[in-house]
């Protein structure tokens, strides 16, 4: 009997390139998302599923063996919806789960947001399905939009970051998936209690990054802030305190040292070097 795949939050960018790459591979797989006017065409095998609730989770799960879970959106309650798609999951039968993660992920990470992560990762590991942990650092792809007006400010200091391309994450997703589903560079490998950390091909610091961005047509400077400077000048936006927390966070996060990381788990699941800042932006630019 062939392994059942489903993949979460298939309408978005890693999930569905992850889905992607299983039906170019001729792989089936059920997509399970929020808004099924927005799966792709291909798709034969649709299921609404958001987090949160557990029995259309269950439901959307019955008969499925591995699963990939792409973390949710960022919100107050995050934590909550994976607790419930992992219950929902347990209770219809999944075996294994692979689940985007965050590479500093630990109780008292200086990204507040990785703290989610890691309690979500431990809720897996305690689950009794088996496991993979797809690691990422920060999204390449979102560096531009920290610039505003031409600045990005933020109180990273000297602190550099792997940051790895999201179409990256969602290829090593579909690497993973594929194994697993025996239709792999390494059929039948089950990825069984991994933990890939995923990383761009290079550290950079913000100040690299902002010339990085100006060698491609968006003039930008880095300027360092403190974290009192930090907190004042996005009072304007009138965000939860939570959400604050995490965007500053992901600056002092670097600033910490946390994510100076450059692995080449990438290469070793897609075949591949990461791509990078540069090779991102210039891809974009011919796009556009």
């Amino acid at each position: 009997m062939s392994t059942r795949i489903a993949v979460t939050g298939a309408t978005g960018h890693v999930g569905g390139m992850a889905a992607g790459i299983l039906h170019t591979e001729g792989v089936p797989a059920r997509l399970l998302v929020r808004d099924p006017s927005r799966a792709p065409s291909w798709a034969g095998d649709v299921a609404v599923a958001p987090y949160g609730d557990r029995e259309a989770c269950r439901a959307a799960l019955e008969g499925i063996d591995v699963v990939l879970m792409v973390s949710a959106h960022e919100s107050w309650d995050r934590l909550e919806q994976h607790l419930s798609f992992i219950e929902a999951a347990r209770e219809a039968g999944v075996k294994h789960v692979v689940y985007t993660s965050f590479l500093s992920a630990a109780p008292d990470a200086v990204f507040t947001y990785a703290r989610t992560h890691w309690a979500t990762e431990q809720a897996l590991a305690a689950s009794g399905m088996g496991w993979t942990f797809l690691q990422d650092s920060f999204y390449a792809d979102d560096f531009p939009e920290f610039a505003v007006d031409g600045v990005i400010a933020g109180p990273a200091g000297q602190g550099r970051v792997g940051a790895v391309a999201r179409a990256d994450v969602g290829r090593s997703a579909g690497a993973v998936l594929l194994d697993l589903a025996g239709a792999g560079s390494r059929p039948g490998s089950s990825h069984e209690g991994a933990t890939y950390r995923l990383t761009g091909p290079a550290s950079l610091s913000m100040a690299e990054i902002a010339q990085i961005l100006t060698e491609h047509g968006s003039p930008t400077v880095y300027r360092a802030e403190t974290i009192e400077e930090a907190y004042a000048s996005r009072e304007s936006y009138g965000a939860p305190n939570w959400e604050v927390d995490g965007w500053v966070s992901t600056y002092t996060s670097i600033a910490s040292g946390a994510l100076d990381v450059v692995t080449d788990d990438v290469r070793a699941l897609i075949g591949r070097a990461p791509v990078s800042l540069a090779d991102l932006l210039a891809a974009r630019a011919q796009r556009d």
